[in-house]
């Protein structure tokens, strides 16, 4: 039976601003796997980003637990936290997120040189990525010298640089024309099988989300399971 990796129990989240209340998250649980893609799929508004957020300590549920390998994770110190966020996560975004100042080397070296390794060695982990993502061309290449598509790849090679045990990954395709998106989905899943990293995919494409292992659906702050179909258009 696989490894649990990381369980969501019962997390509610709501926001209130003056007198308004909106809850976002319901009583949600959920397990995560060593190893597996997870795509999570909702519309705008569902809940599903705010979920992920949660899963990576980047937002505090107003109630329930987040626990990783048995360690629950809002029980943490704010510094223990950190921690958890640069070696055992990684995180990918619809805007990237690269600093437009650097190249798409020190971009990826980043996380690695933030836990204070050595440069030279970083350097060359990175290198190794890039080239894997397809980018070997760009080392020195900043993101505003690069298509869209090959600075979601210098993201995506970033969030790996510490060889996290989970990346999280919001709307990583959305602002991609369908090549490029697909083109994104197929290096997950393949990173995601040889280096045996789980990735969860917050995504509103059912399509590309039944590329994935197993797939959630997101739906006014409840998660359920979700029956999705192929490209084909046939029951995944």
């Amino acid at each position: 039976m696989p490894e649990l990796l990381l369980e969501v129990k019962s997390v509610s989240k709501r926001f209130q601003e003056g007198t308004v209340d909106t809850q976002v998250l319901t009583s949600v649980d959920l397990q995560v796997f060593k190893g597996e893609q997870l795509a999570i799929i909702g519309t705008s508004g569902s809940g599903k980003s705010t979920l992920l957020h949660i899963m990576g300590t980047l937002d505090k549920p107003s109630s329930g637990h987040v626990f990783m390998l048995g360690e629950d994770l809002y029980g943490l110190s704010p510094r223990r936290q950190s921690e958890v966020r640069n070696q055992d996560l990684g995180f990918i975004y619809q805007f990237h997120h690269l600093l437009p100042e650097f190249s798409a080397l020190e971009n990826v070296a980043m996380p690695a040189l933030i836990q204070g390794r050595n440069r030279k060695e970083v350097e060359v982990e990175a290198k190794a990525l890039l080239e894997r993502v397809g980018l070997g061309h760009r080392f020195d290449h900043t993101p505003g010298e690069m298509s869209g598509g090959e600075r979601q790849r210098t993201a995506i090679a970033r969030a790996l640089i510490n060889k996290p045990k989970l990346v999280l990954a919001d709307e990583p395709t959305g602002n991609l024309d369908a090549t490029s998106g697909e083109a994104v989905y197929e290096l997950i899943r393949e990173l995601a099988n040889q280096l045996g990293t789980a990735f969860v995919v917050v995504t509103h494409d059912a399509k590309l989300a039944a590329r994935m292992d197993r797939q959630l659906k997101m739906k006014d702050g409840h998660l359920q399971s979700e029956q999705l179909t192929d490209v084909e258009g046939k029951a995944s």
